[in-house]
């Protein structure tokens, strides 16, 4: 029999589709002051199918940066859970636009995939979300839970006002649990749930080793060169196999167990398919090294570096200063301020002879986070991906950082189940980004199996994983 839910946003896929090129089309890119009309736009086409879909209290809320859409729909009683249902309506800039096959704001359906800006991270999931929510509502007049939609404008900014909206709002955005539109499947091939993030953390150090450029014929052997001792001192990071060699830089780190490599091993992955999907040489690793290294291991990266001249042609200096940025990426158990103290501490104490340095102020950072096996809402999610794909979901972690996880954590008390329908490969942040038009059934069917699921739940089910 088929589901009244599903039925109904089967039936509007064209619509949906529709919608979606009219959410992609408003150029809400968050980082330039240029697109703030289109920020502004994404947001009130947000506003207005929000209502439209029966959410109440809508509007706009901001905390000093981008404004985030919020809504709610608290009919389900006070006995009921409630969610944080999240996602965000900013998008990364095109650039380079020549790259594109497409108009990157101009959604393009185009071998099975849609493409535009934005389409995977993360208009199409948020939208997918809240429309099949919205369909719920629709069909059975209510919900199992109460649902709070919180779509922030900041996300591929780094959230900066998020915590400070959350901490000033804690009334309206009180919940149990979030529900993270965002985060991407790891792939499409293999159900999984992801249960845990990496932090995150950056910095930009500045070496000087004279007070000016120099001319290189009249100096040269005999005047230090910044873009040299910055070399060394970068060189003293890591060991020739990659690993971090900054005393106190792994200080809390949890430990990887046995056990983790055990279930490392048992997730079947292709790692010479990948290093030549990405143009590298075989690295050889074993799956459990590998994945080791990408989910539960701490990463200490060179992101940039430049000094001198750096024009066409040449230009015959010796370079005064030379600049790095740095970013890392945490484990769970790893304190950001900590980390900085001991990255701090290193490049002093091994910056060249004669050389200054000077570290920028890093920001608060991002902790890793790793939610409970046992979470009512991760149980929930993943039996909804059991009944929809007939595999039981791998439970797996993400290299990367969500923001989010870390920031309803600190402020709400709430762990983060991510229940995207975006896909690890889909080009976000790169021309081109696409989405799986399969994503659209897979998603309306998992999203509409978790309702579902939920119904029942009470808030006490949650209150061993609420910290107060």
């Amino acid at each position: 029999m088929t589901d009244p839910v599903i039925a109904r946003l089967l039936q509007d896929r064209a619509g949906f589709v529709a919608r979606l090129a009219e959410l992609v089309a408003c150029r809400s890119v968050s980082t330039d002051p240029a697109y703030a009309e289109g920020m502004a736009a994404a947001r009130a086409w947000w506003c207005r199918r929000l209502a439209a879909m029966g959410f109440r209290d809508v509007g706009e809320i901001a905390a000093g940066g981008h404004p985030a859409v919020t809504a709610r729909w608290h009919g389900a009683g006070p006995d009921a859970p409630t969610l944080l249902v999240y996602g965000h309506y900013d998008v990364q800039p095109p650039d380079p636009v020549e790259a594109w096959a497409s108009p990157p704001f101009d959604l393009t359906a185009r071998n099975g995939r849609l493409h535009a800006r934005g389409v995977s991270d993360d208009k199409g999931p948020s939208l997918l979300a809240l429309e099949a929510v919205g369909a719920y509502l629709a069909v059975e007049g209510q919900l199992p839970v109460n649902v709070t939609v919180l779509l922030e404008g900041e996300e591929e900014i780094g959230s900066r006002t998020l915590a400070t909206m959350l901490q000033g709002n804690r009334d309206r955005f009180a919940a149990d649990a979030a529900l993270s539109a965002d985060g991407a499947r790891w792939r499409a091939d293999l159900p999984t749930m992801t249960i845990g993030t990496r932090g995150n953390m950056a910095t930009e150090i500045t070496l000087r080793t004279a007070a000016k450029d120099l001319h290189s014929g009249r100096y040269g052997g005999v005047a230090p060169n910044a873009l040299h001792a910055m070399a060394r001192l970068l060189a003293t990071l890591h060991d020739a196999e990659g690993n971090i060699l900054v005393a106190g830089f792994g200080e809390g780190a949890a430990l990887v167990t046995e056990a983790d490599r055990a279930a490392l091993a048992a997730i079947p992955y292709d790692v010479a398919a990948h290093d030549a999907s990405i143009g590298i040489a075989p690295s050889g690793r074993s799956n459990a090294e590998f994945l080791e290294r990408l989910w539960l291991r701490p990463t200490l990266d060179v992101n940039g570096l430049w000094g001198g001249y750096t024009g066409a042609g040449g230009k015959t200096v010796i370079p005064a200063e030379a600049h790095a940025k740095l970013s890392m990426r945490l484990v769970p158990g790893q304190v950001p301020a900590k980390v900085a103290a001991a990255l701090a501490v290193h490049l002093r104490a091994h910056c060249p002879k004669g050389a200054t340095l000077d570290i920028a102020p890093t920001r608060d950072g991002t902790v890793a986070t790793l939610l409970e096996g046992d979470h009512p809402l991760l149980v929930a999610a993943e039996g909804a991906l059991e009944a929809t794909t007939g595999r039981t979901p791998l439970r797996v972690r993400m290299g990367a950082t969500l923001p989010l996880t870390d920031i309803v954590q600190r402020v709400l008390g709430i762990g983060t189940v991510m229940f995207s329908f975006a896909t690890a490969d889909e080009d976000f942040h790169a021309p081109n980004e696409n989405w799986r038009e399969t994503a659209i059934e897979e998603g309306f069917a998992a999203w509409v199996a978790l309702l579902r699921g939920l119904e029942g739940k009470s808030r006490a089910d949650f209150a061993a994983f609420r910290r107060e």
